[in-house]
């Protein structure tokens, strides 16, 4: 028995060593080279850049005080809708003690004018009801009266106005009272009841109270480099894509192209402008960042094959062609004139036909790729 048990454990050495010899001999082996292969197709074949770019509206104002003083009240917040002439807030003056002192002085001489006016009136009214003197006279002084009155009327609507930054005349168009100057949604008041704002002059630009926009009206602004900006024409179709949107896209026609380039990271660029027709599917926000995407050519219907099956040598371009010589498996490298090329597929205007089979890149064994 321990005999046969001695040739038995001997036959199942010799069977595991010439198993091991026989399976590293097959690895040891070169393994035929295989290539992926293609069939030319019809397609649509689209040559499309991105630009990036931002949304905003077209028609943005910042409203600013008429004069110079501190908000006392604020009727509105960012969000809200306003009308043309709506008031935001109110203003309460801070009189300039220079233009406080002339109006009150204004006033003053105006009183005295009058009072002079009112005795130098009386007396020739009297002298004309005797027939002391002339009508002429007489209409001469009562038209002074006339003017002095309206000079005190003049002087106490000044001194109002920079006293209060309002008087009783005009109260409807109260300087106090900041009003929005178009239709639209307020984006920001940068302000807050308290605040000191000034108007704008010379050497200031003002306080802005609020910005207001109409966001139904909004256009996509980006940058194009130099290289495609030749392609593009006013009119054409636009898809814009937002970053905070992404299940959402928007139609766009393009506007206006910049006829000056401006130097971006070291890239002429030129800016470009896009009307965006607005959905009611999602709410667009000032500022969202975007996406454009354009298509600068297109190629309808036409021979093609992936991009990967070509070979590049200096200006020409070749296919290799499969070739079946019985049971071996050959490729007839062949020239061909290329068109349209999408960065995947790309058209075959000359030397192909949709009946043959090109060779593309080789196959790769994901499965040895896995064990790595």
């Amino acid at each position: 028995m321990k005999k046969y048990s001695k040739l038995i454990v001997a036959a199942l050495i010799a069977v595991v060593f010439i198993g091991t010899f026989v399976f590293l001999y097959q690895k040891s082996q070169p393994k035929p080279t295989e290539y992926n292969e293609f069939t030319p197709e019809m397609k649509d074949i689209l040559k499309t850049t991105i630009i990036t770019g931002k949304i905003e509206p077209r028609d943005e104002v910042t409203v600013k005080p008429q004069i110079s003083g501190i908000i006392t009240e604020l009727y509105k917040e960012a969000g809200d809708m306003v009308s043309e002439g709506e008031v935001i807030a109110k203003v309460k003056v801070i009189p300039d003690m220079g233009q406080l002192s002339s109006a009150e002085a204004r006033l003053r001489l105006a009183d005295i004018n009058l009072q002079q006016a009112q005795v130098d009136y009386t007396r020739e009214e009297n002298l004309y009801k005797q027939n002391l003197v002339s009508a002429e006279e007489y209409d001469k002084t009562k038209q002074a009266l006339k003017q002095a009155k309206e000079e005190v009327t003049a002087a106490q609507d000044a001194l109002e106005v920079v006293r209060n930054g309002v008087s009783k005349s005009n109260a409807n168009a109260s300087s106090t009272l900041i009003r929005s100057t178009i239709s639209g949604i307020i984006l920001d008041i940068p302000v807050k009841v308290g605040n000191t704002v000034v108007l704008s002059n010379t050497f200031n630009d003002g306080t802005t109270i609020a910005t207001v926009a109409n966001m139904n009206d909004l256009i996509f602004r980006g940058n194009i480099d130099e290289t495609e900006v030749g392609r593009l024409v006013e009119g054409m179709p636009m898809k814009i894509t937002i970053g905070a949107l992404q299940d959402l896209k928007f139609e766009a026609s393009l506007e206006y192209v910049s006829p000056k380039a401006v130097e971006n990271n070291g890239a002429n660029q030129f800016e470009v402008k896009a009307a965006v027709k607005v959905s009611k599917e999602g709410t667009i926000r000032s500022g969202y960042s975007a996406n454009a995407e354009i298509v600068l050519d297109k190629a309808t219907q036409v021979l093609a094959i992936p991009e990967s099956a070509i070979e590049f040598s200096g200006d020409s371009t070749f296919v290799y062609v499969v070739k079946n010589n019985g049971k071996e498996k050959s490729y007839e490298r062949r020239s061909v004139t290329t068109g349209l090329s999408d960065g995947v597929n790309i058209e075959i205007k000359k030397g192909l036909t949709a009946k043959e089979t090109v060779r593309g890149p080789q196959k790769t064994d994901d499965s040895a790729d896995k064990k790595e």
